[in-house]
């Protein structure tokens, strides 16, 4: 015991002096985002990316906007499979050993994220050092480490290629083998548990041995914390969360929109204490975190190895969009995240779109994706606009919801277009058919376009709904291969092939 209070005031000490240059990133963020742009440039000029668009001669961001066109997975893919066959300095330094498998969505081909040993440190271990710095700083009586421990849930992790040493998985799997010495006298389960491929026995196993223990904090997307937390709950008898961790102080999510899931979580933990902190860890890298109770956004992180740039939505289908960095963004506009990373991924769309809350300090949140939309009949509904009506409607109708999707229902000859939606209810209103007509009202209160087809219903006809069983989706992804890990419930498609397949997948 003596040990571990004697730990915790060092380990307290050394996040202490971390946030003070946390602090001095947030005050300068131009300044921060010119010298990593300057470092990577130079880092990587001999790559043969960086030869081939004479990084050695860029001496400015326009310069290098100009040379470097925007790129998608797509153009780096072969690239990125020669770094996976062992070749060396292709898009970065040297040689990558491991790659983040990104499955944002359940397309069937995954992408392969580099993640070379300086992004893995310098990125995605300085955003959660960050995250868990900025949670002391504002909470100086905080014990989460005094005898405290946090639940871990790495994805899975193996080899991609034998002979050229290279192993692919989760990024929250790779964080997890490379984690400092002394985390594991605060992390449970055990580190072989936490990397379990298949995620009903890993769930079965960190339920049974985290029930017995001080949990003070977890970190995870609220889809499977839910499945993990129900668990736990099962196997305890007790009647709430609280009762099974008193001392459980932040729960830090991410991965997706929490609204939707926070009521279920206020059900979980009744006794009030427990914050709910927002965080922006992708397979590209750690990019944002809140950074007190009160803020909207998350807080950038500008010096976390990454330079930003954001293109307006509307400039994506221009041949030249024109980008802006973290010191010409404005507030309340819709932007595409650019990012240039020590991972290897230049002038790269990672697929998110963000607005800013606020400047000075830059924070932000979540918008959607650039390819989950419905714009089939000029509606342009983004992902917020979705979850921002749907919570709306369980608020007002006491509902709450596990998962959805929303697609079009094309419009024929004798019928006008509509969007259909799946939803499967945790707790289901008592009137579908009131929840249903609430929903495409207040979704036209918060989209004008949708608002201006529906109009007497010209253009487009009341939403369709349907109350899926519970289980419905995680069935879906099951049966896809898809199951636990970072993949998630399309929101939104243009299509209906994700929406009919989880149709049929009910027969």
């Amino acid at each position: 015991m003596y040990l571990m209070k004697w730990l915790n005031k060092i380990i307290k000490l050394a996040f202490s002096r971390h946030m003070q240059q946390v602090l001095q990133d947030m005050q300068q963020p131009d300044a921060v985002q010119q010298k990593i742009f300057d470092q990577l440039i130079r880092s990587s000029s001999g790559t043969e990316f960086g030869k081939k668009y004479d990084f050695a001669s860029i001496r400015s961001v326009s310069e290098f906007q100009r040379r470097v066109p925007l790129h998608s997975y797509e153009d780096l893919k072969k690239d990125i499979q020669r770094m996976m066959r062992g070749e060396s300095n292709i898009l970065c330094p040297g040689k990558v050993r491991h790659f983040s498998r990104s499955s944002g969505t359940t397309n069937e081909k995954s992408k392969y994220i580099p993640v070379p040993d300086v992004n893995l440190k310098d990125c995605h271990l300085k955003g959660a050092h960050d995250a868990v710095a900025m949670w002391l700083h504002n909470n100086p009586e905080s014990k989460i480490f005094d005898a405290g421990r946090a639940i871990i849930m790495g994805g899975e992790i193996g080899v991609y290629d034998q002979l050229a040493n290279t192993l692919m998985g989760d990024v929250s799997a790779i964080m997890v083998q490379h984690l400092p010495f002394y985390a594991n006298w605060f992390l449970t389960p055990d580190i072989p548990t936490a990397l379990i491929p298949d995620w009903e026995e890993k769930i079965e196993k960190i339920a049974r041995v985290a029930m017995k223990q001080n949990i003070t904090n977890l970190s995870g997307v609220p889809t499977w914390t839910l499945v993990l937390f129900r668990r736990i709950l099962e196997l305890s008898g007790k009647s709430n969360l609280s009762e099974v961790f008193p001392n459980f102080e932040v729960y830090l999510h991410g991965g997706v929109n929490f609204e939707p899931y926070r009521s279920q979580f206020e059900d979980l933990f009744p006794a009030g204490k427990v914050e709910f902190r927002n965080t922006y860890n992708a397979s590209e890298g750690f990019f944002a975190t809140q950074f007190a109770k009160e803020d909207e956004g998350m807080q950038l992180l500008s010096g976390n190895g990454v330079f930003y740039e954001f293109v307006e939505m509307d400039q994506l289908s221009e041949k030249f969009p024109k980008s802006c960095t973290i010191g010409e963004v404005q507030k309340n506009t819709n932007y595409a995240v650019v990012i240039s990373s020590n991972a290897g991924l230049w002038r790269y769309l990672i697929g998110d779109t963000v607005e800013f809350t606020s400047t000075y300090p830059h924070q932000i949140q979540i918008t959607g994706r650039t390819q989950q939309y419905i714009n089939v009949f000029g509606e342009e509904v983004m992902v917020s606009n979705t979850e921002k009506a749907l919570v709306n409607t369980c608020r007002q109708l006491q509902a709450q919801i596990c998962e959805y999707t929303v697609a079009p229902v094309f419009l024929t000859s004798d019928n006008k277009g509509c969007h259909e939606w799946l939803v499967e209810f945790e707790k289901e209103p008592q009137n579908l058919e009131q929840f249903k007509q609430l929903l495409d009202r207040n979704l036209q209160q918060i989209n004008s376009d949708y608002e201006a087809k529906r109009f007497k219903s010209i253009a487009l006809k009341e939403l369709e709904l349907k109350s899926l069983p519970k289980g419905s989706f995680y069935n879906w992804l099951r049966q896809k291969g898809k199951f636990g890990g970072q993949n998630k419930v399309p929101r939104l498609s243009n299509e209906r092939q994700y929406l009919e397949e989880i149709l049929a997948s009910l027969v």
